[in-house]
């Protein structure tokens, strides 16, 4: 998989980058990438699907969400995704994920709807954004997302996070949404997730953790003092 550089898109991903909308921070993943498989994924992708075949139900076989498994390219389309996961997110390793960890949309227009319900409340914060332009948040995504992928051409699919091994399992986790749109035709995967995160609960944490760091050196700073006591004895 390789990265792609689109300006429209990448000026919403950086946009997307820890927004404050009130109560809760939203943090925001768009990035789009090349099916071209080459180097480590190449590697990985035939050990997938080596995986894949030996381990996939009978059911799966006949059907999944992404297609039979029996077919090499609903295996393909899987493998497209668990590498998307993999490029977006480098500190997780979701080699592991199958057929089952993903879900194909049945319609645009529910996508659609979800992504902008959930969205709602960043439209406000990018009116008030230097050099937003005049078109609205929702729309300049939109239009950037159908520049990118063609989207009356893609085949959309959703991620269903286990919570425990990606980072949308957080502490203090508000909402998530992960959608992989994917054009055969372009060879191409655009990648779009947000997450919501309470500042509360991210508060919360973060004291907890500056409070076990501090107890930790006040345990080392007496283990050492006490050291120092014994030896002048």
């Amino acid at each position: 998989m390789k990265f792609i550089d689109i300006a429209p898109i990448a000026r919403i991903h950086a946009f997307l980058d820890n927004i404050d909308v009130g109560d809760h921070w939203v943090h925001g993943d768009l990035e789009a990438y090349s099916c071209k498989l080459a180097g480590l994924d190449k590697k990985l992708s035939r050990s997938l699907d080596h995986d894949v075949q030996l381990g996939s139900s009978p059911l799966e076989f006949s059907k999944s969400p992404v297609g039979p498994l029996s077919e090499a390219s609903s295996r393909r389309t899987l493998i497209y995704l668990i590498l998307t996961l993999n490029h977006a997110y480098p500190d997780y390793d979701f080699s592991q994920l199958k057929a089952s960890n993903f879900c194909k949309e049945t319609g645009l227009s529910a996508v659609e709807e979800a992504v902008d319900t959930h969205l709602l409340e960043i439209s406000r914060v990018w009116e008030n954004t230097p050099n937003a332009g005049d078109s609205s948040f929702l729309d300049s995504l939109w239009m950037a997302i159908d520049e990118a992928i063609v989207l009356k051409e893609s085949d959309v699919y959703s991620y269903k996070s286990d919570l425990e091994s990606d980072p949308f399992g957080e502490n203090g986790s508000v909402w998530s949404f992960n959608f992989f749109f994917y054009n055969k035709k372009m060879k191409r995967i655009l990648y779009f997730s947000c997450r919501a995160t309470s500042k509360a609960a991210t508060a919360k944490q973060e004291s907890s953790d500056i409070k076990y760091n501090s107890d930790s050196d006040a345990d080392q700073d007496a283990s050492k003092y006490g050291m120092a006591n014994e030896m002048d004895l």
